[in-house]
C-alpha cells in the first residue's frame, strides 16, 4: 500500500472512530506509519486528506449496496439482502457518522460526498420499489420516494439505537419490522 493510500485509509479509520476534530495529524501519522513531511507531501493539510477519506468512504458504501441491489432476486428479496447484509452494527455506519460531525456538516466540502451517497443510496431504492410495484409486488399506491427514505432512515435508527444499548438487537428488531411492512402478501389483496 503507498503511502498516500495508508494516511487515506488510517484517516478514514479515525474519521468513524473519533470525528473530525479527533483525528489529529499526529493520530493519522502515527496510525498510518507514514513520516512526518508524508502528509504535506500527498495533501495539502487535513481538510484535503479527509475530503479524500470521506469520497472513498462513500464509493466503498456506495459499491457494496450496489452489490446487493443490483444482485439477483425480486425486489423485495434484494432490498432484504441489503438490509440484513453483513454490517459492524456497533460501529455504526461510517457515512451516517459523518452526518452527526458538526466539522463535516459545517464545510460544503466535506459534506458533498456524504450528502451525495445518501441520495444515491434513496434514488437506488427508489427505482427497486418503483420495480416492485410495476411487478405487482408492492401495493401500487406506495411512493417508492418515501419508502426509500424509510429504509434509508431505519437503518440509520438502527445503528443509533443499536449503539445506545450496545447490542445489535435493537438495528436486527428494527430492520425485521420493516422488512414485515414491506412483505409481498401471498394471501391476495385485502
Amino acid at each position: 500500500m503507498s503511502t498516500s493510500d495508508r494516511l487515506i485509509e488510517s484517516t478514514r479509520e479515525l474519521l468513524w472512530e473519533r470525528g473530525y476534530v479527533g483525528t489529529s495529524p499526529k493520530a493519522i501519522l502515527e496510525r498510518s506509519g507514514a513520516g512526518q513531511g508524508s502528509m504535506y507531501h500527498h495533501f495539502k493539510g487535513k481538510p484535503d486528506l479527509a475530503l479524500a477519506a470521506i469520497r472513498r468512504t462513500a464509493a466503498e458504501m456506495r459499491a457494496t449496496a450496489a452489490g446487493v441491489l443490483d444482485g439477483p432476486g425480486t425486489p423485495y428479496e434484494r432490498i432484504e439482502a441489503y438490509l440484513r447484509r453483513e454490517r459492524d452494527v456497533l460501529r455504526g455506519c461510517p457515512i451516517g457518522r459523518l452526518t452527526m460531525d458538526p466539522d463535516v456538516i459545517a464545510s460544503g466540502e466535506l459534506r458533498a460526498p456524504v450528502g451525495e451517497t445518501l441520495d444515491w443510496l434513496r434514488e437506488r431504492l427508489t427505482g427497486i420499489v418503483e420495480e416492485g410495484k410495476e411487478q405487482g409486488q408492492f401495493a401500487a399506491g406506495l411512493d417508492g420516494e418515501s419508502i426509500a427514505a424509510t429504509i434509508v432512515a431505519t437503518l440509520q435508527g438502527g445503528y443509533v439505537l443499536a449503539r445506545a444499548s450496545g447490542s445489535p438487537a435493537a438495528f436486527d428488531a428494527a430492520v425485521r419490522g420493516l422488512l414485515s411492512l414491506l412483505a409481498p402478501r401471498s394471501d391476495g389483496p385485502a
